[in-house]
Order: C-alpha cells, then sequence, then structure tokens
C-alpha cells in the first residue's frame, strides 16, 4: 500500500477537515493520533469517530524523511513538494478562507488578540497561495489541469483559470503579506 505523504500536521489536519464522514457528511473530526509502522516505514494515523454518526474513521499518511517544525509566526504547510493531499484549487479555496476572516484595516476597535488573529490569517492565506504555486512547473505560467483532481479543485480551476496564473498568484501572496503586516503583533 502507498501512502501518501502529509508534509506536516498542518496539512494533514487541513485534509481531515476537507475529507468528510462518507456516511453522513459531516467533517467534524477529532482523531486520536499515533505514529506506527507501515511496511517498515514510518506513519502517522489518525483515528476515532465520526462525532454525528459514530462511523469509525481512520486517515494513514507517510511521515516525511525531514519533519518540518511550525513556525507560529511564519505558517508553512510542507517543504518544496507540491502536497499529494490537497490539489491546487483545494489550496486557492482555503487562501480564499484564511483571508476572509481578516479586517481590510486594522482599526483601534480591534483588540490585541483580534489584530493577532487576523496577521495569523493573512498569513494562513499568504502560505496557501506558496502551496498553490508548487503546483506550476518550472517551464509553465499557471497550474496544468491535470494538477487538479479533487472535484471542489477541478471546478474552482474550470470556472476561474486566470486565477492560477503565476504572476497573478504572487501578487495576491504578496498582498496578504503586505496586509498581514499592518496588523502589529
Amino acid at each position: 500500500m502507498t501512502l501518501r505523504l502529509a508534509r506536516t500536521n498542518a496539512e494533514a489536519h487541513l485534509y481531515m477537515e476537507l475529507t468528510p464522514c462518507q456516511v453522513c457528511g459531516a467533517t467534524e473530526f477529532a482523531p486520536d493520533h499515533a505514529v506506527i509502522a507501515v511496511d517498515g516505514d514510518l506513519a502517522s494515523q489518525y483515528a476515532g469517530s465520526c462525532p454525528q454518526c459514530d462511523t469509525p474513521r481512520e486517515f494513514v499518511f507517510r511521515i516525511p524523511a525531514e519533519v518540518i517544525i511550525p513556525d507560529p509566526e511564519e505558517p508553512t504547510f510542507g517543504d518544496d513538494r507540491p502536497s499529494e493531499l490537497l490539489d491546487a484549487g483545494q489550496w486557492l479555496a482555503l487562501a480564499d478562507l484564511f483571508a476572509s476572516g481578516a479586517p481590510a484595516e486594522p482599526t483601534p476597535q480591534l483588540s490585541a488578540d483580534q489584530r493577532r488573529q487576523a496577521r495569523h490569517d493573512l498569513r494562513l492565506a499568504a502560505a496557501a497561495i506558496a502551496e498553490v504555486c508548487k503546483f506550476i512547473p518550472a517551464d509553465e505560467e499557471s497550474v496544468p489541469a491535470e494538477r487538479f483532481w479533487s472535484e471542489p479543485g477541478r471546478l474552482a480551476f474550470e470556472q476561474e483559470p486566470g486565477r492560477f496564473q503565476r504572476r497573478r498568484l504572487a501578487v495576491v501572496q504578496q498582498t496578504y503579506q503586505q496586509l498581514a503586516e499592518r496588523f502589529p503583533a
């Protein structure tokens, strides 16, 4: 059995959140975690029951050779390789979701916690855009159609293929990074 690589715990958790229960469709899931051996390799196992219908759920991912230690100030979802779990369209949707919760400007009405959360959300959005860019081959200017394997990912590409162009993604990523800096830590 070939396991897909989860480059970071954050990537594994996002994948699980985007993968609904096959019985009831719930996305909420609070699994137990264990490191196990699969075919002689170390793997992360996430297992538990669906909180809605009690169906057993399990996810098993390969562990990377070099573990990435998360930096709370600079979120990252993986190394330089494109994700094996989420496609380019799913990463772009996550960037949109992360950025949508942040105000455009820091205002005096925002508490320190709200400013920190906005900064973090915008940095997450920039990191998700960086993940989209990893799907663009060096000799191409946009994400190729075959790099979308999920239904939501393919739909996002079909609806707005221009959003997956290298230059446009670079501008969006830079914008999120600049907006994040407006919110003091």
